[in-house]
């Protein structure tokens, strides 16, 4: 909900609208109930998902060494399917909202290839074995400025990749590629600076893992003129683009037939 909660608000708004009504309020009082009824609903049907499975929806007790704590039922199996059907209508809907409000807005797409917000880091991201977008598992991958792999590594050697930085001015630390340095808050080739944003795991991969999400990635790259795209404010693009690949992906999931399997928790018995 990151897209209607805090980016939509500025381009359906309006960046000149008073910034008393730049929120969430703002938007319903000005699309209407019945498209902030779409985006309440997702809200409630993610919350009773994880609720469904993990027992409750804030903290859910599900995940234990060797699976989880219990199964899931073919009754369940069918309401999660029905929830990730409606999830990729909310996605194609929320996608076809950015390209309404925003795409066909010149000043709009103006702004977001305005150079000011243009910054050329590294991009980090996990990909599957093909090089896809995969939230869950796989690889590390990271993709220079220019386009170009640079480094793919497994999450446990993390620390041979990924070194951080400390300023007297924060408590929060700066990581960057160690084998390239840190050179200051600057982009280019020659900076360790990276994102790993929903852009970044775009630009690192080479594609999404689902047809919907893959014609999206396509052409949000046909538009802004191919990879990388390091538009910051193309962020929100790719955030929809994820949402499409996440209820494609949930649906499945949810018709895998081993996703009712009774084998749900295997304990290990080798030290």
């Amino acid at each position: 909900l990151h897209f209607y909660a805090l980016g939509a608000p500025d381009f359906v708004m309006g960046p000149d609208a008073p910034v008393a009504e730049r929120n969430i309020l703002g938007i319903i009082k000005k699309v209407g109930m019945e498209i902030a009824g779409k985006v309440l609903k997702m809200r409630h049907d993610g919350h009773h998902l994880i609720k469904m499975i993990g027992g409750r929806p804030v903290h859910p007790n599900w995940g234990l060494p060797g699976g989880v704590s219990q199964g899931i039922t073919e009754e369940q199996r069918e309401e999660i399917e029905t929830l990730g059907r409606d999830a990729i209508e909310f996605a194609k809907f929320s996608i076809q909202l950015f390209n309404d409000i925003v795409l066909a807005n010149e000043a709009y797409v103006a702004l977001i290839t305005n150079e000011a917000y243009i910054h050329r880091t590294y991009n980090m991201g996990t990909v599957d074995e093909n090089n896809h977008v995969n939230f869950y598992d796989g690889m590390i991958r990271v993709v220079g400025p220019d386009g170009k792999e640079h480094a793919k590594y497994h999450s446990r050697d993390y620390l041979e990749y990924v070194a951080e930085h400390v300023e007297p001015w924060s408590y929060l630390k700066f990581p960057f590629l160690k084998k390239i340095g840190w050179k200051g808050f600057v982009d280019g080739v020659d900076s360790g600076v990276y994102k790993a944003t929903p852009l970044s795991r775009l630009n690192a991969a080479d594609g999404m893992a689902t047809p919907l999400a893959q014609a999206e990635y396509e052409r949000m790259y046909d538009t802004l003129g191919g990879k990388p795209v390091d538009h910051t404010l193309a962020t929100h693009w790719a955030r929809l683009i994820e949402l499409l690949y996440a209820a494609e992906h949930w649906v499945e999931l949810a018709t895998d037939p081993e996703i009712t399997g009774k084998e749900f928790r295997v304990l290990p018995t080798e030290t």
